[in-house]
Protein backbone atom coordinates (compact mmCIF):
# COMPACT_ATOMS: atom_id res chain seq x y z
CA UNK A 1 0.00 0.00 0.00
CA UNK A 2 2.70 2.37 1.20
CA UNK A 3 4.66 1.63 -2.49
CA UNK A 4 1.58 2.17 -4.21
CA UNK A 5 1.22 5.48 -2.81
CA UNK A 6 4.81 6.63 -3.53
CA UNK A 7 4.07 5.47 -6.82
CA UNK A 8 0.93 7.49 -7.65
CA UNK A 9 2.89 10.41 -5.77
CA UNK A 10 6.22 9.82 -7.89
CA UNK A 11 3.82 10.05 -10.51
CA UNK A 12 2.42 13.19 -9.80
CA UNK A 13 5.32 15.03 -9.21
CA UNK A 14 6.67 13.92 -12.28
CA UNK A 15 3.80 15.53 -14.26
CA UNK A 16 4.03 18.37 -11.97
CA UNK A 17 7.50 19.00 -13.27
CA UNK A 18 6.58 18.16 -16.94
CA UNK A 19 3.91 20.88 -16.54
CA UNK A 20 6.30 23.11 -15.58
CA UNK A 21 8.95 22.08 -17.98
CA UNK A 22 6.30 22.62 -20.98
CA UNK A 23 4.84 26.15 -19.28
CA UNK A 24 8.63 27.47 -18.71
CA UNK A 25 8.85 26.95 -22.70
CA UNK A 26 5.36 28.31 -23.55
CA UNK A 27 4.80 31.23 -21.63
CA UNK A 28 7.65 33.18 -23.20
CA UNK A 29 6.16 32.35 -26.39
CA UNK A 30 2.55 32.65 -26.10
CA UNK A 31 3.51 36.02 -24.06
CA UNK A 32 5.37 37.34 -27.21
CA UNK A 33 2.65 36.43 -29.77
CA UNK A 34 0.32 38.56 -27.76
CA UNK A 35 2.36 41.05 -27.05
CA UNK A 36 3.33 41.68 -30.75
CA UNK A 37 -0.71 41.66 -31.71
CA UNK A 38 -1.08 44.54 -29.32
CA UNK A 39 1.95 46.64 -29.74
CA UNK A 40 0.81 46.50 -33.72
CA UNK A 41 -2.16 48.39 -32.93
CA UNK A 42 -0.55 50.55 -30.73
CA UNK A 43 2.40 51.75 -32.92
CA UNK A 44 0.02 52.19 -35.26
CA UNK A 45 -1.85 54.32 -32.93
CA UNK A 46 1.74 56.48 -32.51
CA UNK A 47 2.21 56.22 -36.42
CA UNK A 48 -0.74 58.44 -36.70
CA UNK A 49 -0.08 60.66 -33.54
CA UNK A 50 2.81 61.89 -34.71
CA UNK A 51 0.98 61.95 -38.33
CA UNK A 52 -0.95 65.05 -37.02
CA UNK A 53 1.16 66.32 -34.87
CA UNK A 54 3.89 67.13 -37.86
CA UNK A 55 0.57 68.41 -39.83
CA UNK A 56 -0.19 70.63 -36.79
CA UNK A 57 3.49 72.05 -36.55
CA UNK A 58 3.48 72.81 -40.15
CA UNK A 59 0.14 75.59 -39.69
CA UNK A 60 1.74 76.23 -36.45
CA UNK A 61 4.92 77.87 -36.97
CA UNK A 62 6.56 74.70 -35.47
CA UNK A 63 4.93 74.73 -32.49
CA UNK A 64 3.52 71.32 -31.30
CA UNK A 65 0.04 70.36 -29.92
CA UNK A 66 0.28 70.42 -26.13
CA UNK A 67 -3.23 68.18 -25.44
CA UNK A 68 -5.03 65.58 -27.13
CA UNK A 69 -7.80 67.99 -27.10
CA UNK A 70 -5.86 70.57 -29.07
CA UNK A 71 -4.76 67.76 -31.35
CA UNK A 72 -8.16 65.71 -31.84
CA UNK A 73 -9.53 69.26 -32.73
CA UNK A 74 -7.16 70.43 -35.19
CA UNK A 75 -7.57 66.65 -36.81
CA UNK A 76 -11.04 67.66 -37.31
CA UNK A 77 -11.49 70.99 -38.57
CA UNK A 78 -7.83 72.06 -39.92
CA UNK A 79 -8.19 72.27 -43.81
CA UNK A 80 -5.39 71.84 -46.62
CA UNK A 81 -4.88 73.54 -49.53
CA UNK A 82 -5.07 71.66 -52.78
CA UNK A 83 -3.42 73.68 -56.01
CA UNK A 84 -4.09 72.93 -59.64
CA UNK A 85 -1.60 73.62 -61.83
CA UNK A 86 -2.48 74.43 -65.52
CA UNK A 87 0.84 75.08 -67.75
CA UNK A 88 4.29 74.95 -66.68
CA UNK A 89 7.29 77.44 -66.97
CA UNK A 90 9.99 76.37 -69.86
CA UNK A 91 13.89 76.39 -68.63
CA UNK A 92 14.43 79.93 -70.88
CA UNK A 93 11.37 81.58 -69.16
CA UNK A 94 12.86 80.69 -65.53
CA UNK A 95 16.54 81.34 -66.66
CA UNK A 96 14.96 85.11 -67.43
CA UNK A 97 13.72 85.42 -63.91
CA UNK A 98 9.94 84.79 -64.94
CA UNK A 99 8.47 83.07 -61.96
CA UNK A 100 5.04 81.44 -61.40
CA UNK A 101 4.24 84.31 -59.42
CA UNK A 102 5.25 86.74 -61.53
CA UNK A 103 3.30 85.38 -64.57
CA UNK A 104 0.30 84.88 -62.33
CA UNK A 105 0.45 88.61 -61.57
CA UNK A 106 0.78 89.29 -65.38
CA UNK A 107 -2.14 87.52 -66.16
CA UNK A 108 -4.29 89.50 -63.60
CA UNK A 109 -3.24 92.61 -64.77
CA UNK A 110 -4.23 91.57 -68.27
CA UNK A 111 -7.61 90.65 -67.44
CA UNK A 112 -7.77 94.02 -65.44
CA UNK A 113 -6.79 95.77 -68.74
CA UNK A 114 -7.83 93.82 -71.26
CA UNK A 115 -4.30 93.59 -72.92
CA UNK A 116 -2.81 90.58 -73.61
CA UNK A 117 -0.05 90.89 -75.54
CA UNK A 118 2.57 90.27 -73.08
CA UNK A 119 0.43 87.47 -71.77
CA UNK A 120 0.30 86.10 -75.54
CA UNK A 121 4.01 86.77 -75.85
CA UNK A 122 5.15 84.02 -73.15
CA UNK A 123 2.80 81.82 -73.92
CA UNK A 124 0.72 82.22 -70.40
CA UNK A 125 -2.49 82.18 -72.06
CA UNK A 126 -3.45 78.67 -70.34
CA UNK A 127 -1.74 79.41 -67.66
CA UNK A 128 -2.98 78.72 -63.99
CA UNK A 129 -3.09 78.16 -60.44
CA UNK A 130 -6.21 77.51 -58.71
CA UNK A 131 -6.06 76.83 -54.68
CA UNK A 132 -8.90 74.91 -53.45
CA UNK A 133 -9.34 73.59 -49.96
CA UNK A 134 -10.28 69.96 -48.23
CA UNK A 135 -10.74 68.62 -45.05
CA UNK A 136 -7.06 67.22 -43.73
CA UNK A 137 -8.84 64.11 -41.85
CA UNK A 138 -10.12 62.72 -45.03
CA UNK A 139 -6.65 63.34 -46.80
CA UNK A 140 -4.20 62.07 -44.67
CA UNK A 141 -6.22 59.51 -42.39
CA UNK A 142 -9.18 58.65 -45.14
CA UNK A 143 -13.17 59.21 -44.49
CA UNK A 144 -14.60 57.97 -41.91
CA UNK A 145 -11.43 58.08 -39.51
CA UNK A 146 -12.42 58.42 -35.75
CA UNK A 147 -9.82 61.59 -34.46
CA UNK A 148 -11.00 60.89 -30.96
CA UNK A 149 -9.50 57.61 -30.50
CA UNK A 150 -5.87 59.65 -30.88
CA UNK A 151 -5.71 59.41 -27.22
CA UNK A 152 -6.77 56.22 -26.54
CA UNK A 153 -4.11 53.37 -25.92
CA UNK A 154 -5.41 49.79 -27.92
CA UNK A 155 -5.87 46.92 -25.28
CA UNK A 156 -5.47 49.93 -22.51
CA UNK A 157 -9.18 49.40 -21.58
CA UNK A 158 -9.91 53.32 -21.40
CA UNK A 159 -6.06 54.07 -20.43
CA UNK A 160 -4.91 57.58 -22.55
CA UNK A 161 -1.36 57.95 -24.20
CA UNK A 162 1.01 60.17 -22.74
CA UNK A 163 1.52 63.53 -24.12
CA UNK A 164 4.15 66.15 -23.53
CA UNK A 165 6.05 68.95 -25.37
CA UNK A 166 8.71 71.20 -24.90
CA UNK A 167 11.01 73.45 -26.32
CA UNK A 168 14.39 75.18 -26.33
CA UNK A 169 16.31 77.69 -27.83
CA UNK A 170 19.26 77.08 -30.02
CA UNK A 171 22.77 79.32 -30.28
CA UNK A 172 21.19 80.80 -33.37
CA UNK A 173 18.18 81.76 -31.64
CA UNK A 174 15.96 79.34 -33.84
CA UNK A 175 13.07 78.09 -31.24
CA UNK A 176 13.31 73.87 -31.52
CA UNK A 177 9.72 71.65 -30.56
CA UNK A 178 9.79 68.79 -29.54
CA UNK A 179 6.80 66.50 -28.28
CA UNK A 180 6.61 62.58 -26.81
CA UNK A 181 3.83 60.44 -26.96
CA UNK A 182 3.64 57.01 -24.80
CA UNK A 183 2.41 54.32 -22.75
CA UNK A 184 4.22 51.91 -20.71
CA UNK A 185 4.13 48.00 -20.19
CA UNK A 186 1.73 47.75 -17.37
CA UNK A 187 -1.30 49.98 -19.62
CA UNK A 188 -1.49 47.30 -22.21
CA UNK A 189 0.20 43.92 -21.41
CA UNK A 190 -1.15 43.63 -17.80
CA UNK A 191 -3.36 40.35 -17.79
CA UNK A 192 -1.37 38.40 -20.37
CA UNK A 193 1.32 36.90 -18.12
CA UNK A 194 2.17 38.94 -14.86
CA UNK A 195 5.76 37.58 -14.87
CA UNK A 196 6.75 37.38 -18.28
CA UNK A 197 5.65 41.47 -17.75
CA UNK A 198 7.89 41.50 -14.89
CA UNK A 199 10.75 39.77 -16.72
CA UNK A 200 10.51 42.56 -20.00
CA UNK A 201 10.60 45.43 -17.69
CA UNK A 202 13.44 44.51 -15.63
CA UNK A 203 15.48 43.43 -18.39
CA UNK A 204 14.39 46.98 -20.18
CA UNK A 205 15.37 48.86 -17.34
CA UNK A 206 18.63 47.06 -17.50
CA UNK A 207 19.80 48.48 -20.66
CA UNK A 208 18.11 51.56 -19.98
CA UNK A 209 15.69 51.56 -21.88
CA UNK A 210 11.95 53.19 -21.69
CA UNK A 211 9.46 50.43 -20.62
CA UNK A 212 6.55 50.80 -23.04
CA UNK A 213 6.32 52.15 -26.45
CA UNK A 214 6.81 56.17 -27.35
CA UNK A 215 7.30 58.43 -30.71
CA UNK A 216 9.51 61.40 -30.31
CA UNK A 217 11.11 62.73 -27.14
CA UNK A 218 11.36 65.38 -25.12
CA UNK A 219 14.68 65.46 -23.71
CA UNK A 220 16.63 65.62 -26.95
CA UNK A 221 15.93 65.85 -30.99
CA UNK A 222 15.33 62.19 -32.36
CA UNK A 223 13.53 63.40 -35.79
CA UNK A 224 10.29 62.08 -33.92
CA UNK A 225 11.69 58.65 -34.04
CA UNK A 226 9.34 55.35 -32.33
CA UNK A 227 11.46 53.29 -29.94
CA UNK A 228 10.73 50.23 -32.09
CA UNK A 229 12.07 51.71 -35.23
Amino acid sequence: MKKLALNLLLVVAIAGLAFICVRSILDPIEFSEQRSAREKAIIQRLIDIRTAQMEFRNSHNGAYADSFDTLINFVKTAQMPIVLKVGELNDEQLERGLTEQKALEMIAKAKKTNKWADVDKEGLREFRRDTSWIALIDTVFGKGYNADSLKYVPYGKGAQFSLATSSDTTKSGTVQWLFEASTPYETYLEGINDQEMRNLISAQKKIGRFCGLKVGDVEQPNNNAGNWE
